[in-house]
């Protein structure tokens, strides 16, 4: 159950980067990221008021929010600062290259997840499932040769090293989410709430130096519908990704190559919509990609 519910996040996530890329084009960077996370906030707000004041039904319908420690609460806060980071290099990637190479980049993920899950949880993958992660690998490599003949050196340009490093903190993220929802026993919307609610946090003091003060800047950011879909579309997918997490016998390695099959919607539709280079050549890669989330799911 566990490996369709990583496809539902898979789902929302590719959706998700469609609409963000639409919500950065012209716009700065952290604005539209604390705009997203504030409409993710706002959407589970009513879940956490209603755990306030009417538990029990919260509890019978399953979305309590549950009180926690203040230990707990660094915990999450840790969380929030590592995927900030990440959000801002990625954000700020995304604006300077195509969607078709930074999904591509980003799908690496599961190898950074997949060396962390067996150094840290010891999970044992299977013959097949280690062929179908360095397939997913291999395509990765061969979307970078694309990437050059769409004027990207990917040796030199700076915008390739940090959706790299967004890629890697986003990977380290995804082995300390087992840790919050399996060893911490959190559940979804209770993680969901308080990272959103730190994530604002961190992106209000950032902004507070770097855009609050500046007429200018605010005078050319454009509000889009985009920023609210991203919002609840992120939201949709976390929600999907943690309940999976939840099964004692998910394995994150697995999870996060599965939540990279969103590439087939990024490529394809948002190739069409941005109207971008070398989209045929690009599925080559993608099929390599492809066929190994299936190598990991028949396994």
């Amino acid at each position: 159950m566990w490996m369709y519910l990583g496809l539902l996040a898979a789902l929302f996530l590719g959706l998700h980067n469609l609409c963000k890329k639409h919500a950065v084009k012209g716009n700065e960077v952290f604005p539209v990221l604390l705009g997203t996370i504030s409409f993710g906030f706002l959407l589970l707000l009513p879940i956490y008021i209603g755990s306030v004041f009417y538990e029990d039904y919260m509890i019978k319908i399953g979305f309590y929010i549950a009180d926690i420690s203040w230990k707990t609460h660094g915990f999450i806060a840790i969380k929030s600062a590592i995927m900030a980071s990440s959000w801002v290099l990625s954000y700020q990637a995304l604006k300077h290259l195509p969607i078709t190479i930074v999904t591509p980049i980003r799908s690496a993920g599961p190898f950074f997840t997949f060396i962390g899950a067996i150094l840290i949880y010891q999970e044992k993958p299977n013959c097949m499932q280690w062929i179908g992660f360095f397939l997913i690998i291999g395509s990765i490599l061969l979307y970078s040769r694309i990437g050059k003949k769409e004027g990207i050196n990917f040796k030199r340009n700076k915008w390739i090293f940090a959706i790299i490093s967004a890629t890697f903190l986003g990977a380290s993220s995804g082995l300390y989410d087992k840790f919050l929802i399996q060893s911490l026993a959190l559940n979804p919307q209770t993680l969901q709430f308080w990272f959103c609610w730190y994530t604002v946090l961190i992106l209000l003091v950032i902004l507070s130096v770097t855009w609050f003060p500046y007429k200018e800047k605010r005078k050319a950011f454009t509000f889009r519908w985009t920023i609210i879909a991203v919002g609840i579309l992120l939201v949709a997918a976390d929600y999907f990704y943690f309940k999976a997490l939840q099964d004692p016998d998910a394995l994150i390695m697995l999870l996060s190559a599965i939540k990279r099959s969103q590439i087939l919607i990024a490529v394809v539709v948002g190739g069409l919509v941005f109207k971008e280079k070398n989209k045929r050549k690009k599925l080559i890669p993608l099929t390599g990609i492809l066929l190994g989330v299936f190598l990991i799911l028949y396994s």
